[in-house]
């Protein structure tokens, strides 16, 4: 509800103008709304059937308003011929917020409509024998008039977009939950109606730390989701929240990617829209595995997640193929097993390990003699190398 607040102007009509302004209310706000449509670009065309009508008569409440102002005896409150028509203009603001439009368009209506009826209101007046003195008030009344209406939309339209905003907010957070959650179809479909919001091809889940998102909704598409709170598997300590960005995958990926440049971010795959879930899974999984620090895109760390996927499997893995080192002193049994790792990697090209490893050829050719003494014959095994391949090729996380 909009604050009344006083016009200090006062006006007192003579009442035969007064009553041929009134037999000329409707004429003045149908020639008003012509001339909004024409001179304001955001109107042309928008303003017809019953949208016209609708305008026309807020319009005439307005200049009915502001006649009763004009004519009210001196030292009377404003307030009472003022509420109808502030209340119709802050109703007119949150329709403008409503429609997705800015507070321009209106508030340049306002001004086109201030000096036509300026302009047609006068010139009744004038007719009626008006001083030019009294002329002159109803100037500044009029513009002071359209000051209370325009302050009154800009209030309607700044509580609309408040209201909504948030009511919105809740919604998409309501459908993230429902996401992630792995709700059916239909319920998912229906949380997405409540938030007007439009479902796209695929969604790519993104955790990052709640203090690094300011700034990041600008450059992402266009319905991407934000969530703040009760995120599966997240402790409150941790602070992340998590977006789920529309339609990222394939060649679009790159764009998301460099968009989260400079922040903490784990970029899950991109999944159909309402199998998200899995994409959040693998972020917060990649997330577990302090692969490094920055943008983590888990398409690059697929094997790290495929080994890592039943950390107790791995763990037996390797206790398995690497017993054979476990009657060494663990300085050396660490070394042995780092030799092993960049062996099979390279498969057995004793210059690039020892490049990694930055030895001499020597002390790999060395090592490897060890770690065969220790194995045998199991090291031409395809089987016992896939197992030492799965064991070494990727550290689990401590």
């Amino acid at each position: 509800m909009p604050t009344v607040r006083p016009t200090e102007t006062e006006l007192s009509l003579d009442p035969a103008v007064a009553a041929a302004l009134r037999a000329r209310l409707a004429d003045i706000a149908a020639e008003t709304v012509a001339a909004v449509i024409l001179e304001v670009p955001s109107y042309a065309g928008a303003l017809v059937g019953d949208l016209r009508a609708n305008i026309t008569g807020a319009v005439e409440i307005a200049l009915g308003g502001f006649l009763r102002l004009a004519t009210r005896s001196a030292g009377t409150d404003p307030g009472t011929p003022l509420t109808p028509a502030l209340e119709a203009a802050y109703a007119l603001g949150r329709g403008e917020a409503r429609s997705g439009r800015s507070m321009d368009a209106l508030l340049a209506a306002y001004r086109v409509g201030a000096r036509v009826a300026w302009r047609e209101m006068s010139a009744v007046a004038a007719e009626g024998g008006a001083p030019a003195r009294t002329v002159a008030q109803f100037a500044e009344l009029v513009f002071a008039y359209i000051d209370e209406l325009s302050a009154a939309s800009v209030s309607g339209h700044s509580d609309e977009l408040t209201t909504t905003g948030r009511v919105r907010e809740r919604y998409l957070e309501r459908l993230a939950a429902h996401l992630l959650a792995g709700a059916s179809d239909e319920v998912v479909g229906g949380a997405a109606a409540r938030a007007d919001w439009t479902p796209p091809s695929t969604l790519t889940a993104v955790l990052l730390p709640a203090a690094q998102v300011h700034g990041l909704l600008t450059p992402l598409p266009e319905g991407t989701v934000l969530a703040r709170s009760d995120l599966p598997g997240v402790v409150e300590s941790d602070d992340l929240v998590l977006l789920l960005v529309p339609d990222s995958a394939g060649p679009r990926r790159p764009f998301l990617l460099r968009a989260l440049a400079g922040r903490d971010a784990v970029v899950g795959p991109a999944r159909p829209w309402t199998l998200v879930k899995a994409s959040y899974d693998r972020a917060l999984r990649a997330r577990s595995l302090l692969l490094g620090e920055g943008v983590i895109d888990t398409e690059v760390h697929l094997a790290a997640l495929v080994v890592s996927a039943d950390r107790e499997a791995l763990a037996d893995l390797r206790t398995r193929v690497l017993a054979p080192l476990a009657q060494l002193r663990p300085t050396t049994a660490q070394r042995l097993e780092e030799t092993l790792r960049a062996w099979l990697l390279h498969q057995g090209r004793r210059d690039a390990v020892a490049e990694e490893l930055v030895v001499h050829p020597q002390t790999v050719r060395y090592r490897m003699g060890q770690i065969r003494e220790l194995y045998g014959e199991s090291l031409d095994d395809p089987v016992v190398v896939r197992d030492l391949v799965l064991a070494l090729a990727v550290r689990p996380a401590v």
